[in-house]
């Protein structure tokens, strides 16, 4: 799945899930933030709270700006850093699984590595598009043979 969408197309469907899913998450931020609260690690310089509306404004934000080839490139910045600076909350949830009862210990721990999964969709959905190389054929039919193109960057 390629969520990259060509210039000047609309966003594919990859994208549109990608941006769904943080703009989603940072909804229910606001919507049910305890959960989200619990977890933001003691040593976070900020109330739980603040941490958690932040986070999830950040995802808002980020999502939003994922569907538009303009904001593109720093959504996808802002999102990667987001993703690494809630991976020490993932892993303290891991770790301390009975704190998050009902969820079970072994899913906290399955979602781990599912997290630089997102981080390099965020990455490939994020990139500049580029138009697509044209055949090899098409490129000789338009602009002369290859000997030709060869002999005047030469001259």
């Amino acid at each position: 799945m390629d969520p990259r969408p060509e210039a000047g197309r609309s966003p594919t469907p990859g994208l549109l899930a990608l941006a769904a899913l943080f703009v989603g998450a940072g909804v229910l931020h606001f919507l049910r933030p305890k959960p989200f609260d619990r977890i933001v690690p003691p040593w976070v310089p900020m109330p739980a709270r603040t941490a958690t509306l932040v986070s999830g404004a950040a995802e808002i934000a980020g999502g939003l700006g994922l569907l538009h080839p303009a904001t593109r490139p720093g959504a996808r910045l802002g999102l990667l850093a987001l993703l690494v600076a809630v991976f020490p909350a993932n892993v303290g949830m891991a770790w301390n699984a009975e704190r998050f009862r009902p969820l079970p210990e072994w899913a906290l721990w399955a979602r781990l590595p599912l997290q630089p999964l997102l981080m390099w969709l965020v990455w490939r959905a994020g990139r500049p598009s580029y138009p697509t190389r044209r055949s090899s054929s098409a490129a000789r039919k338009t602009s002369g043979s290859s000997v030709g193109r060869r002999v005047s960057r030469l001259t």
